[in-house]
């Protein structure tokens, strides 16, 4: 594994790239975790918990995923990386600039990951780190069905 240091931004721009990494380890969505969403959220759409209406009256036939389910799994589904940052304090989580539910999360799905490096810059807190990333149902990798760029910032 590489290793760079986190404010040597030309370094860095090595690892921006139009090409994914490898995929993460895969994590099922089932019932029992919709249902344990739904919960902590309050949002008991019928289309998400509601099993016999789904199959009847859904689009899908069955139950789906939260789409903000599927976004906070990505920790969950966290690959191995091909590089490691050194020499920094902490990482913050500054926000993302883009967030998209592209397909739908049917429920028995297995959901895996893979990011790439965006884009990396300086900027006045520390380095700043643009991460793509799509999370796909496991057999349709044709078509991710969330799409997320994560903003770190290295101090």
């Amino acid at each position: 594994m590489k290793h760079y240091q986190y404010d040597d931004i030309e370094a860095l721009q090595e690892l921006v790239s139009d090409d994914f990494g490898a995929w993460s380890e895969p994590v099922e969505v089932g019932q029992e975790l919709i249902n344990q969403f739904a919960d902590l959220t309050g949002d008991h759409n019928w289309i998400h918990v509601d099993v016999e209406k789904s199959k009847t009256d859904s689009p899908f036939a069955t139950t789906i995923a939260h789409g903000f389910l599927s976004l906070v799994l990505m920790p969950k589904m966290r690959g191995k990386p091909a590089y490691e940052l050194t020499g920094f304090n902490t990482i913050l989580n500054y926000g993302s600039d883009k967030l998209r539910f592209t397909g739908p999360v049917p429920v028995g799905s297995l959901l895996r990951c893979r990011n790439r490096v965006k884009a990396v810059s300086a900027s006045p807190k520390g380095t700043k780190m643009i991460l793509e990333q799509h999370i796909h149902v496991v057999g349709q990798d044709e078509r991710p069905v969330l799409i997320y760029e994560l903003i770190i910032i290295y101090v």
